[in-house]
C-alpha cells in the first residue's frame, strides 16, 4: 500500500486531506505537534527524520503533503522579528526540509509526489493575513518548483496547491463575523469547503497527475479574477 505522510493533520484541511487520501486507499501517516499518528515539530530536521522512516515503515512510500502552517493575523508594523522568524520557520523551513527528508526517499524509490499547500494571500499585497504568512506561503510557491526541477527526473513531482480561503475552524476563529465579507470576495459567493481542497490533493498525489510537476493549482472560487 502506498504510503503517504500529512503534516498539520489534526485541524481543519489536514484533517480533510487525511480523511481523503484514507478513502483512497493510502496508508497515511498524519503529522503535527500533539494528537496525530507521528509527533512532528516541522522546523525541528531530527523529527523529520523521525517522521520519514515512520512513513517507510508504513507502507511503500509514495507522498509527502506540507500543510502545517501558522497563521497570523497582524498589523505590518506590529510585526515582531521573532514572530517573523517562527512563522518562517514553520511554514517554510518545515517544507523544505520535508522535501529534502523525504523527497530523498522517493528519489531513491524511482517515483512518488509532494504537494505543498500554499494560499492566495501569496499574490496579494493586502489583507487581514499577516505579511509573513504571506511572505512564507509566496516563497513556498518558489520552493516547489525548484524542488519540483530536482526530483523530475527521479519521477517525483512536486505541485504547489493555492486555496483561496477556505471554511474551516482557523478561518472562524480569526474572522469572528466577518465571515460573511470573505465569502463575498469569491465570485462564487461562498468560502471553499475543505473537502473540495482535499479533492485536488488527492489527484495531484494519484497517478492520473503523473504529467504534472513544478505547477500551481489555484483553487480560489474565481477571487483572483
Amino acid at each position: 500500500m502506498r504510503a503517504v505522510l500529512v503534516t498539520g493533520a489534526t485541524r481543519g484541511l489536514g484533517v480533510a486531506i487525511v480523511d481523503r487520501l484514507r478513502r483512497d486507499a493510502h496508508a497515511v501517516i498524519g503529522a503535527d505537534l500533539a494528537g496525530s499518528d507521528v509527533v512532528l515539530d516541522v522546523r525541528d530536521a531530527e523529527a523529520w527524520r523521525e517522521a520519514t522512516e515512520a512513513l517507510e515503515a508504513a507502507g511503500e512510500p509514495w507522498g509527502l503533503v506540507n500543510c502545517a502552517a501558522r497563521t497570523v493575523v497582524r498589523d505590518f508594523f506590529a510585526i515582531t522579528t521573532d514572530e517573523w522568524d517562527d512563522v518562517l520557520a514553520t511554514n517554510l523551513r518545515g517544507p523544505f526540509l520535508g522535501c529534502q527528508s523525504i523527497g530523498a526517499v522517493l528519489r531513491d524509490r524511482g517515483g512518488g509526489r509532494i504537494v505543498n499547500v500554499s494560499s492566495d494571500s501569496a499574490f496579494k499585497g493586502r489583507g487581514a493575513i499577516g505579511a509573513h504568512y504571506a511572505t512564507s506561503k509566496a516563497a513556498l510557491i518558489a520552493l516547489t518548483r525548484r524542488a519540483a526541477g530536482a526530483l523530475a527526473g527521479s519521477g517525483v513531482t512536486v505541485n504547489a496547491i493555492v486555496p483561496g480561503t477556505i471554511d474551516g475552524e482557523s478561518v472562524r476563529e480569526l474572522a469572528g463575523d466577518q465571515l460573511e465579507e470573505l465569502a463575498a470576495e469569491s465570485p462564487l459567493g461562498r468560502l471553499a469547503q475543505p473537502d473540495e481542497i482535499a479533492a485536488l490533493v488527492a489527484w495531484v498525489m494519484s497517478d492520473e497527475s503523473s504529467y504534472v510537476t513544478g505547477s500551481v493549482l489555484v483553487a480560489d472560487g474565481g477571487a483572483s479574477l
